[in-house]
């Protein structure tokens, strides 16, 4: 359980970079004209991000939760690759990269790295799909998998048409 611990530590650790990253984008985006859109989805959005780490701690010591390495190592494997393709989006966005909807008017979307892929629209949620599930189940949390993938269902949808509608009335193709 300990190295459970340390590695749902390290993805919470990722998480406080990802913000870090985000406020200077945010002030780079800002400065351009940036409108921000759906404000009101991303409380939810943090407190159920916040859970899903919360969850896999609670789930796993209070459980007990076994690691079963048929499981556990190809979830693991999962994990890792959901943080790569998140930073691989990250870093092809630049500085228009956000936790936050934010949209510069008139800035053409993005079409390179992961987003030249055509029929994959939002590759970061993809990795956060992949993440809600495959961290959890590393450790077989299997409770906090099923409400975080239920959830973040529902918030997907709604931050989704959020984003496309913003790029649209941005000017950008959505």
């Amino acid at each position: 359980m300990i190295w459970y611990t340390v590695l749902v530590l390290a993805v919470g650790a990722e998480r406080l970079a990802e913000l870090a990253v985000a406020k200077r984008n945010t002030r780079w985006s800002l400065e351009r004209g940036a409108v921000e859109h759906g404000r009101g989805h991303y409380p939810p959005m943090v407190v159920l991000h916040t859970g899903l780490l919360l969850g896999c701690l609670a789930e796993v010591w209070f459980g007990p939760r076994p690691f079963v390495a048929a499981l556990g190592w190809p979830m693991l494997a999962v994990a890792v690759l959901a943080q790569g393709l998140r930073w691989w989006c990250i870093t092809t966005l630049g500085p228009r990269w956000n936790t936050k909807v934010l949209v510069v008017p008139g800035l053409p979307l993005v079409a390179g790295g992961p987003y030249r892929l055509r029929w994959l629209r939002h590759p970061n949620y993809v990795a956060v799909v992949a993440e809600g599930v495959a961290l959890p189940l590393v450790h077989t949390a299997w409770l906090t998998a099923l409400v975080f993938t239920v959830l973040n269902a529902w918030l997907l949808t709604v931050r989704i048409r959020c984003e496309n509608k913003a790029l649209t009335l941005a000017g950008a193709p959505a």
